[in-house]
């Protein structure tokens, strides 16, 4: 069993920055030959794709982060990160992380408001 731990949430000014981390635990030695990524879901909005990443470290991005987030991962420490700038109200949401799209982590809360 998969075990993914998001953090790095909070409650950021429209403009700002926040990183999250994914942490990757239990039954996976490594994530190298994993797809990771990044989705999202609003209050009352269906979960929506922010941003992806392939073992061979291609990026892939919704349009409405395209330019402000940016996803990154470590192989040997099994982390993903998405570093998201220049924050809107829009991107209020639970945030989860996922592990070839079939694992994923709790969430961890962003909120953006002035």
């Amino acid at each position: 069993q998969v075990q993914l731990v998001e953090s790095g949430g909070g409650l950021v000014q429209p403009g700002g920055s926040l990183r999250l981390s994914c942490a990757a635990s239990g039954r996976v030695f490594s994530i190298y030959a994993s797809a990771m990524g990044w989705y999202r879901q609003a209050p009352g909005k269906q979960r929506e794709l922010v941003a992806t990443i392939s073992s061979g470290g291609t990026t892939n991005y919704a349009d409405s982060v395209k330019g402000r987030f940016t996803i990154s991962r470590d192989n040997a420490k099994k982390m993903v990160y998405l570093q998201m700038n220049s924050l809107k109200p829009e991107d209020t949401a639970v945030y989860y992380c996922t592990k070839d799209f079939n694992s994923w982590g709790q969430g961890t809360q962003v909120t953006v408001s002035s």
